[in-house]
């Protein structure tokens, strides 16, 4: 089974790409999604968060609302909004932010190779959210979300697929501040030969994306059980994907806020802190320059932090994370913050949204401190995923981000 394969693809005509392209289910709440998808029609938030279509408060994993994404996705599909392509294809994908630019393949990936760690994970995913996904993928018959993965930059592989961008995109739409190019390979010497080059690739790896590919996984799992005629071709078997180069990817800091000092006032925390890091107070907003850097916001005051070079295990990939280091040598031994998964007293802020916003939950009352990290560096997250261990959560917040909408993969 070939780690990699085209597809027909399911999507909107050149015509309705900027009207059914969409922000990812999983970055917007229902209410957004409410806000966004008004007066939209043709949005793929009528399919990703149908919810908005029904009563407000109603349950986002309530079979009703599932129903509803089917109802839409056949509205748009009868109207001649999304469109199958007749036959397998490969398509390249340009994401422009700013002066940043990645050019990746859509295709779909092996769920096989996923089950064997070809396709490497580094996060681990929560049950109920899988579930949601295995539901809508199961329901809507269709992978709609791209996972978001990487493969090691080879300079033949990342100029084949810049070649194709030399003709004309047949999408070029703009999302909020996010370009969006996308081109149809329809040459069957030249799908042969990405084919080829991919194949032969060791690893890819996930970025982002961990529920859709594990929900995913479990369906073609209970497909294949009841499907006597099985035979490892079909649809059911691949997983929607948009693969990047690494060396193209853009990772931001992903920030943490805490609501509380344990008790301590400015002085004796920063007292406490002192036993493991370099503290410099600083007139300006602090974005770390480099690892093992981090800045940290009081009311009213910045300061720059540095974890003594001793602390820092530097064989191991998982440990000497910048998101690890404040944790085991902060948020644990002085805040008393053990699970960053479940503890009330931590929220997370992505980077895309700046040191002010940082500044402004400290300001306002709402946190007690905020800290700002050098964002995590593609290699180390391909290093933690090599030796099947897993980051911390919100370790790393990609952008720009994939849209929704512009190409689905139908499980026929």
């Amino acid at each position: 089974m070939p780690l990699i394969r085209p597809f027909a693809g399911l999507r909107p005509g050149p015509e309705y790409a900027a009207d059914v392209a969409a922000p990812p289910y999983d970055v917007l709440s229902s209410a957004e999604a409410r806000v966004r998808g008004e007066g939209r029609p043709w949005s793929f938030l009528h399919i990703s968060k149908p919810e908005i279509d029904l009563p407000e408060g109603a349950d986002p994993t309530d079979y009703l609302v599932y129903a509803k994404a089917v109802e839409n996705l056949r509205q748009m599909v009868d109207a001649g909004i999304l469109r199958r392509d007749s036959k397998p294809f490969y398509y390249v994908y340009r994401l422009a932010m700013g002066k940043h630019r990645q050019t990746g393949l859509v295709a779909v990936a092996s769920i096989a190779d996923y089950d064997s760690n070809r396709i490497r994970k580094h996060e681990l995913t929560r049950p109920d959210k899988e579930d949601d996904r295995v539901r809508q993928i199961d329901v809507l018959k269709a992978q709609t979300g791209p996972v978001l993965l990487a493969y090691r930059s080879e300079p033949a592989v990342d100029e084949m697929l810049a070649a194709v961008t030399e003709a004309r995109a047949e999408y070029d739409i703009q999302t909020d501040d996010v370009g969006h190019e996308l081109w149809v390979v329809k040459d069957p010497a030249l799908i042969d030969k990405i084919s080829s080059a991919f194949n032969s690739t060791g690893a890819l790896y996930i970025a982002d994306g961990h529920h859709r590919s594990a929900a995913a996984s479990r369906v073609a799992a209970s497909r294949r059980e009841q499907n006597p005629q099985h035979t490892g071709e079909e649809s059911y078997n691949y997983f929607l994907s948009v693969i990047f180069p690494h060396s193209q990817m853009q990772i931001l800091g992903y920030n943490r806020v805490v609501k509380d000092l344990k008790g301590m006032d400015s002085a004796a925390f920063l007292d406490r802190l002192s036993a493991c890091f370099g503290i410099t107070s600083s007139s300006e907003a602090v974005s770390p320059a480099r690892q093992g850097e981090f800045g940290l916001y009081l009311p009213g005051q910045w300061y720059q932090l540095r974890i003594k070079e001793d602390l820092v295990p530097a064989q191991d990939p998982v440990a000497s994370l910048d998101v690890s280091l404040l944790a085991d040598h902060l948020l644990a031994p002085v805040l008393g913050i053990e699970d960053l998964r479940r503890d009330p007293r931590i929220d997370f802020v992505g980077g895309i949204r700046g040191l002010g916003e940082l500044e402004k939950k400290v300001n306002s009352g709402e946190m007690a401190a905020a800290f700002s990290l050098f964002p995590t560096r593609m290699e180390a997250l391909m290093a933690v995923a090599d030796t099947g261990q897993v980051m911390p959560p919100k370790s790393t917040w990609f952008e720009p981000k994939l849209a929704d909408g512009l190409v689905s993969h139908v499980l026929d």
